[in-house]
């Protein structure tokens, strides 16, 4: 019960504030959104949803926050030049990475981070291998490709998570 509760509110605080208001309607409307939210797909929230409330873990995830936000930037100009360069330099294909993260929680925010970063897009989650698909393929030897898409991620992942 604590846990369905504890959901309930990181999602209206959440539901608060995206709505940016707190108007009584927009605070019902919160309410009613995130109980039914928590009672139809409790069961799809981590287990152990409070142990990603420790003050470490917020850290670290506001520190993530930057860098993620850094590397979609870089890879936006990576893809711009690529896209307005006269002769379209790309090569791409799908890459087996390789992740040292242990929670499937982690697995997910890395899976994510990739596909939100442009130029790459996660296909596949196997065990501790992602399956990426890479605008422009640097390299052929998959540690190399592990450094390049992964490990910029990770390491804050794992502080975060694990």
């Amino acid at each position: 019960m604590l846990k369905k509760l504890l959901e309930f509110l990181i999602l209206w605080i959440i539901w608060t504030l995206l709505t940016w208001s707190l108007a009584l309607p927009d605070i019902l409307a919160g309410v009613v959104v995130s109980a039914i939210a928590v009672l139809l797909f409790s069961d799809l929230f981590p287990a152990e949803i409070g142990r990603l409330l420790h003050p470490r873990r917020l850290f670290w995830g506001l520190v993530y926050l930057p860098v993620f936000f850094w590397q979609v930037v870089k890879s936006n100009f990576d893809v711009a030049y690529r896209v307005f360069h006269p002769t379209m330099p790309i090569r791409p294909g799908i890459v087996k990475v390789r992740t040292s993260l242990r929670s499937e929680i982690a697995r997910t925010f890395l899976a994510n981070s990739i596909t939100l970063t442009p130029g790459t897009l996660t296909v596949d989650c196997v065990d501790d291998h992602l399956y990426i698909h890479w605008i422009n393929i640097i390299s052929e030897d998959p540690e190399e490709e592990t450094r390049l898409i992964v490990e910029k991620f990770e390491k804050y992942l794992r502080k975060i998570f694990d």
